[in-house]
């Protein structure tokens, strides 16, 4: 079987769930493709991998052509999809998404979309993210749709030991837009600097993606707060040094935060529990599937500066507590979201869809 994953450019979650699950299914026989419209800094992270950077419609079709794929996952650019088809692709197409912002630019994304995900595609994919469940299920009743976690790394991605830093460190991954919700992060960052000046602040970026006005607004926060000497700002970390990131992140006594507005999964999260980094995140849906209040890590409600404060304040000053939460989300991740039953379930999908695809093709034959 061969099969073609695409998106707009290699960076973030996307970048990780593509190379992981191409991995995953490398394993099980499967050859894997990969096709970006747009470069991106996560090209760096993209290892033994056959990848294609282009937006050309004529490279578009020889690709097709010369490769004779058996599926293609299309995810989010439905506009993609349509080029796929116009240039004489027949075989099962995929409409995944796996985040579309907030609830509204979700929404407004979907209602656009509606006639050409209904004209293109053969089925849905997506997380279990209770959001996206019920925009694709009240929106689509007619296509067949899967929803199942994204695959976790848990074989090379993981904790490693390093000399403790003599400071607590809060993290924060995301872009400088606002659906991430930087400022709450520093906000929070700011409050536990008063009782706990000697903390530093990581921020991991994708320095080349963000939203101008933001970016502006996050510039004006951090010279008008003081907090510059305190905040250190990472940008496009080589995938396997996150994990180096995340631990030392938990061996210094601190903790990623996590302030999104609405997420799909939250790989950051995921990857982070998974190198026993306690995690304090906003109630941002598809997290739910990755942390369990006060078991495998902390949610608050997000705009509760107070309870936020409170929330990693336990996680840095109760050891019992901390250290229950770290050795329970590892092993939530390692049992729930590994690659294994990942590729478990995209095989069974794969495989219904090229049969119904197959008989329908011979049905109109």
């Amino acid at each position: 079987m061969k099969i073609l994953f695409t998106f707009f450019n290699p960076s973030g979650g996307m970048q990780t769930l593509n190379r992981v699950r191409c991995q995953a299914l490398h394993d099980r026989g499967v050859e894997c493709h990969l096709l970006y419209t747009h470069p991106g800094k996560g090209q760096q992270n993209i290892p033994n991998i056959q990848t294609y950077i282009t937006n050309n419609d004529g490279e578009i079709r020889g690709l097709l052509t010369r490769e004779a794929f058996d599926l293609i996952v299309v995810c989010t650019d439905i506009y993609l999809a349509e080029r796929f088809r116009g240039v004489g692709y027949k075989g099962p197409l995929v409409f995944e998404v796996q985040g579309l912002g907030t609830l509204d630019e979700a929404e407004q994304v979907i209602n656009n979309f509606n006639e050409r995900i209904h004209k293109l595609t053969d089925a849905l994919l997506y997380p279990e993210t209770t959001h996206l469940q019920t925009l694709f299920k009240g929106g689509f009743p007619s296509i067949p749709q899967y929803c199942f976690d994204n695959p976790i790394d848990c074989n090379q991605f993981g904790y490693t030991n390093y000399p403790t830093k003599s400071f607590p460190i809060l993290g924060w991954v995301g872009r400088i837009q606002t659906n991430k919700n930087w400022r709450e992060f520093l906000q929070i960052g700011q409050r536990l600097l008063a009782i706990h000046p000697e903390l530093y602040l990581w921020i991991f970026q994708d320095d080349t993606l963000f939203e101008p006005e933001q970016k502006e607004s996050y510039e004006q926060f951090v010279a008008e707060t003081g907090i510059a000497s305190r905040l250190i700002s990472h940008s496009n970390v080589p995938h396997e040094q996150m994990a180096d990131y995340m631990s030392i992140i938990g061996d210094s006594g601190g903790l990623l935060c996590s302030t999104s507005i609405l997420e799909g999964f939250g790989y950051a999260v995921a990857e982070a529990m998974l190198c026993r980094c306690p995690v304090l995140t906003t109630d941002s849906d598809g997290i739910r599937r990755l942390v369990i209040n006060n078991y495998t890590g902390k949610i608050y409600n997000r705009g509760q500066l107070d309870d936020a404060v409170n929330a990693a304040l336990s996680l840095m000053h109760d050891p019992a507590l901390r250290a229950s939460i770290r050795l329970n989300g590892e092993w939530h991740i390692r049992n729930n979201l590994s690659s294994e039953l990942y590729a478990d379930r995209f095989l069974k999908m794969s495989h219904q869809l090229i049969r119904r695809r197959i008989h329908i093709e011979q049905r109109w034959s």
